[in-house]
């Protein structure tokens, strides 16, 4: 069960892009911990000095500031690498639909150049963040790899052709990628502020400072709402996989299934507040429901998810608790 357990050749390097940012300082942070080398790049575009001024000390641990835009600085990055961890992106629909441009160049470009330098600088294995929203308008649950609908933002579609070139990748120069379709990733240091953040940070937040959170919608839409630890150990057990795996998507998440306004009172509940929330309209590009069939990953990856959402959700307000 778990990550801890993982073996590496001693010497291994591992680059995790976007790695001050909320899955990428989790990754470095595991990864560190568990004796390995770690260089994180990241522009602190989204990602916090803070994240990544926790790690500074570390022996094996270097921070490089750079651009995931810039090939020389990706190819740089990528030197004597053994396994990439690709988490650099901009996340979030909405923010997408505004600028679909900046998308364009961050989450396609950006991650091109990240699999062009991981090739040739011949690195074993190439990770990379895809997510659930390219699965779109399909209506059926769970949601299986290969049963895709038509695609809701520009997001979700930077990630579709983020896959579609980790398959060329493979097919045409050998490099081993494999795309984590992260399903509603939540967890310590995961942001609670702005216009865009999570849901389940935000909410925290916003109970804990005796406001009232604004739920979108009815309420009524579902979430695979997957806790961080879990997707530690599918990023790590890619790193593992067989070339067979390679070249491949694969859905990342518990396998359960949340609906937003029972989350919410749970957390009051564990918050010991009783607050009726706002309701707002839907969100623009948002999927309505959405679980993950993750019988592919445990097959393939040998991806065991250990944390379920109860499981999870306690040990990310007791973090909020003493870090807000």
């Amino acid at each position: 069960m778990g990550f801890k357990h993982l073996e590496f050749p001693k010497d291994s390097v591992f680059l995790v892009t976007g790695g001050a940012g909320f899955i990428g300082s989790n990754l470095c942070e595991a990864i560190t911990d568990m004796g390995y080398q770690v260089r994180c790049l990241d522009n602190l575009s989204t990602g916090k000095q803070a994240n990544v001024d926790l790690l500074h000390d570390r022996e094996n641990y270097t921070f490089i500031k750079g651009d995931i835009r810039d090939l020389d600085t990706c190819m740089q990055a990528c030197e004597g690498v053994d396994f990439v961890l690709n988490q650099a992106a901009w996340g979030s629909v909405p923010r997408s639909i505004e600028m679909p441009l900046l998308y364009e160049e961050i989450n396609i470009r950006g991650t091109l150049n990240m699999m062009e330098a991981a090739r040739q600088q011949g690195v074993k294995k190439f990770v990379y963040a895809s997510s659930s929203s390219v699965y779109g308008d399909h209506p059926v649950l769970p949601k299986v790899e290969g049963q895709e609908g038509n695609l809701l933002s520009p997001y979700a579609l930077t990630k579709r052709v983020d896959e579609e070139y980790g398959k060329l990748y493979k097919k045409l120069y050998g490099l081993d990628t494999y795309g984590m379709r992260y399903f509603n990733v939540f967890g310590r240091r995961q942001d609670p502020d702005g216009a865009y953040a999570a849901v389940i940070p935000k909410f925290i937040k916003l109970l804990m400072n005796g406001e009232v959170p604004t739920i979108n919608g009815d309420g009524k839409q579902s979430r695979d709402f997957t806790y961080i630890d879990n997707v530690i150990e599918a990023n790590l057990k890619a790193c593992l996989a067989s070339s067979e795996a390679a070249g491949e998507a694969f859905n990342i998440a518990y396998g359960g299934r949340e609906y937003l306004i029972d989350v919410y009172h749970d957390l009051c509940r564990a918050l010991g507040t009783d607050v009726e929330p706002n309701f707002g309209p839907d969100r623009a590009g948002d999927i309505k429901h959405s679980n993950a069939d993750i019988s592919k990953a445990k097959k393939l990856l040998g991806y065991d998810p250990e944390y379920d959402f109860a499981k999870g959700i306690a040990l990310a307000i007791d973090w909020y608790k003493e870090n807000l």
